[in-house]
């Protein structure tokens, strides 16, 4: 398995970090501090992990969905 870069996005004028982790997980890093880890769950919808335990937190976030489609254009 090869190992993939980190990468940036950009969502209305904040720079967030992709530092990608196992299959479809992915650390995000905020204006320079870790600000969570998500995992996507379908081809639309991304998900919390839970700092504490690493399982999925359920629940509608739009900015998580965002940055997901924004991970989505960037590996293709």
């Amino acid at each position: 398995m090869e190992t993939k870069e980190p990468f940036d996005i950009e969502i209305e004028d904040i720079v967030y970090s992709v530092f990608p982790e196992e299959e479809d997980t992915y650390v995000i890093f905020k204006e320079g501090k870790e600000y969570v880890q998500i995992i996507k769950d379908t081809d639309t919808s991304w998900l919390k992990l839970n700092p504490e335990t690493g399982l999925p937190m359920f629940g509608m976030d739009e900015e998580i969905n965002l940055i997901g489609q924004k991970i989505r254009e960037e590996i293709g």
